[in-house]
Order: C-alpha cells, then sequence, then structure tokens
C-alpha cells in the first residue's frame, strides 16, 4: 500500500477505490490520478482551478478525439492497403462516430465514474462518446501514446473494427436519405423545432416529410441527433425501395 501512496497519491478511500475501478478497466496502473477524476467531471459542477480556469472533461474530450483518431487512421492505413484517402476518410468515420463512441462509453459503462448536478437521465446520450475521448485525453497525459494505442486497439479495434461490415454501413442517415431522394426525384423536408417540455435540458424534434407526406420524426438533445433519429427510421420505411436502386 505504501507503493501504491507514492504512484497515484490517493488522499481517501474513494480516490483508492477509484484508482482500482480504473486498473482493472485499463489494465495498466494509473499513475497521475487527477488526469482521471478531469475526465468524468462535467461542467455543470461549475469547478473552476485556483486561476478560474474551469476543470471538466471538456479540453481532454478535444485531445482525445483527435489521438482516438490518429490510431485509427494508422490502423486503416495498414489494413486496407488499397484504400484510396476517400475510403479511408470514410472508414475512419464510421469508426469514431458518434453512435460508436456512444456504444463504446455505455459497454464500459463510463458513466458510473461521471460526477455532475444534472440527473444522468437528462444529461444527453452523447455524454458516453464525450467521456471516452476524454478518458483517452487523460491515458495520453498520464502515460503517453503508447499506452493510448493499446487501450484503443483492445478496447474499440479488437472489438468492434470489422471492415467488411462497416463498409456496408450507413454512417449518416439524413445523409443516405437525401440523396436517395435527389436519385429518385422525390421532395423531402426535414422540419426542426424546440420540444424541451418540462424537461431541463434542451430537446429537439424533427418531422420527415416524403413528397409532402409525413414519414417519421426523432427527437433528442440536439438537432443534429433527432435528424438523424428521423432519417433512421425513414430509411426503415423505404428500404426495399432503396434495396432494389
Amino acid at each position: 500500500m505504501n507503493f501504491l501512496r507514492k504512484i497515484v497519491n490517493p488522499k481517501t478511500k474513494e480516490d483508492e477505490e477509484f484508482y482500482y475501478d480504473l486498473k482493472a478497466l485499463l489494465n495498466f496502473k494509473p499513475i497521475k490520478l487527477h488526469h482521471y477524476k478531469r475526465a468524468f467531471i462535467h461542467r455543470s459542477l461549475k469547478m473552476t482551478d485556483g486561476k478560474g480556469k474551469p476543470i471538466n472533461y471538456e479540453r481532454l474530450e478535444f485531445l482525445g478525439d483527435a489521438i482516438l483518431g490518429s490510431v485509427i487512421a494508422s490502423f486503416l492505413y495498414k489494413e486496407a492497403p488499397k484504400g484510396n484517402e476517400g475510403y479511408l476518410t470514410q472508414m475512419r468515420s464510421k469508426v469514431v462516430s458518434r453512435e460508436s463512441l456512444n456504444k463504446l462509453g455505455q459497454d464500459l459503462d463510463l458513466i458510473r465514474f461521471v460526477k455532475s448536478n444534472i440527473n444522468q437521465n437528462q444529461i444527453g446520450e452523447n455524454i458516453h462518446g464525450n467521456i471516452f475521448e476524454a478518458l483517452v485525453g487523460a491515458i495520453y497525459l498520464d502515460r503517453g501514446y503508447n499506452y493510448c494505442h493499446q487501450f484503443i486497439y483492445d478496447q474499440v479495434i479488437i472489438p468492434y473494427v470489422d471492415l467488411q461490415k462497416l463498409e456496408n454501413k450507413i454512417s449518416s442517415y439524413k445523409g443516405y436519405i437525401i440523396e436517395w431522394c435527389q436519385k429518385t426525384k422525390r421532395k423531402y423536408l426535414f422540419e426542426s423545432y424546440e420540444d424541451t417540455g418540462k424537461q431541463i435540458q434542451k430537446h429537439f424534434s424533427v418531422i420527415v416529410y416524403i413528397d409532402g407526406q409525413k414519414i417519421a420524426k426523432g427527437r433528442a438533445t440536439s438537432k443534429k441527433k433527432a435528424e438523424e433519429m428521423a432519417a433512421k427510421r425513414v430509411y426503415y420505411a423505404f428500404q426495399n425501395e432503396m434495396n432494389d436502386l
């Protein structure tokens, strides 16, 4: 235990529990716990340092996003030697899409570490992907690029990246619907409006019309998310026609 204290300097029992939970998740020993703590602080806490600078996961999220993208790009470059720049870019976008990252964060149950003044059910689904990226950023600051590379390979590439399946995956349902409508000479409309109701967090609803007919509706914590949700429902409504093209 003395050796542990020299490495991570846990000041409380909570710190020690956090350390062991992290170690089990990461499969290596975290050294500087303060980076990881920051990775799970939501801005709703309005925490600041001695200089008044905000303390939350958002800067780490930015850093982790860049590192994650570079590791995935390197993997695709090696595994798809015949892929051109457009193909590689598209495949990387599918791997690190918001939907994919949210699933990663959910599967790892990262939400259990988040400290926030907002009820977890009202934060929004993107929190899962955001804190996954923030965690990658924390790993980089704590242990460097090689540890990030191994973590991403173990937690992202091995369990989730199947190039053949990714090739057939639709990265943007809205874009797919628009392209389909243009090819088939159909008129489309994405009508959006704020739909917060009695909830604290802002919500948006989007209704999709095809040739003037209401086809589907989506509701989420962002306009883009609601559009994708509604567009996905349109896709399933017209899936047979789309597949025949």
